[in-house]
């Protein structure tokens, strides 16, 4: 391998790992992140298999059958508990993930997280509250939300 080409590679593979992104996303700190542990509602949609095995944002794999979630605007580490407006049916999530980037989205979640609070695959979306329960901090710390009281 030429000079150029090492050169490059290691180009590439620095700016790849300065965004701090999983699966091409923004940045943690391109989006504007609500610190507050404030409710949210909108609409909730789940992981495609596509991203089975991919990291996440914070670097963890994609378990489909764990409880994880990504959110655009809840800091990564949040935990939230999630209900489905239709059902009533609620889950225990930890935000790990950056997305959806569909307007009116507000929350992805792992198969089968969307299974307990009755999001089927058919649905494919349903309106949903998250609820935060631990919001981490920006001087760190953390705070509690509306999802803990």
């Amino acid at each position: 391998m030429t000079h150029e080409r090492i050169a490059a590679a290691l180009a590439a593979a620095v700016l790849g790992a300065a965004s701090g992104t999983a699966l091409g996303q923004p940045a943690e700190g391109s989006a504007r992140l609500d610190h507050s542990g404030r409710k949210q509602v909108g609409q909730a949609s789940f992981y495609a298999d596509k991203f089975t095995g991919r990291p996440m944002a914070d670097g963890t794999p994609m378990d489909p059958r764990d409880d994880n979630a990504a959110s655009k605007t809840l800091p990564l580490g949040t935990t939230a508990r999630v209900t489905n407006l239709e059902t009533g049916r609620s889950a225990v999530v930890t935000i790990q993930d950056r997305g959806p980037f569909v307007p009116g989205r507000i929350v992805d979640l792992s198969p089968a997280t969307a299974e307990r609070i009755g999001l089927s695959r058919e649905d494919g979306l349903a309106p949903v509250e998250v609820a935060p329960i631990e919001v981490p901090q920006p001087g760190g710390g953390v705070r509690r939300g509306v999802g803990a009281r």
